[in-house]
């Protein structure tokens, strides 16, 4: 099972990153934060001091099209911030 499906890269994050030392990632919905804690120490070969969680609902979208009006939904997700400890950070872009 993938607990980590993706870093947040916005310019929020990058931000936090740089001055409070907390990054972001897209984990799953099952996960609780002693498994994020693990995978993120594992992944990244770092110390986490805090892992903050929060879930987001799906939001409903409607569009207009030539021929109808279209409805859907965005996917549910959850939102993982980690602080790291003081000296430890972590490189979103050096595999690139």
């Amino acid at each position: 099972m993938d607990i980590i499906f993706k870093p947040i890269i916005t310019e929020k994050m990058t931000i936090q990153g740089e001055k409070l030392n907390r990054y972001g990632f897209i984990v799953d919905k099952e996960a609780n934060k002693i498994q994020i804690k693990d995978a993120i120490e594992e992944l990244y070969s770092v110390s986490i001091v805090s892992v903050n969680t929060m879930r987001y609902a799906g939001k409903s979208k409607t569009r207009n099209t030539k021929t109808a009006i279209v409805r859907g939904k965005t996917n549910a997700f959850k939102k993982a911030i980690v602080t790291l400890v003081e000296g430890d950070k972590i490189d979103f872009y050096s595999n690139i």
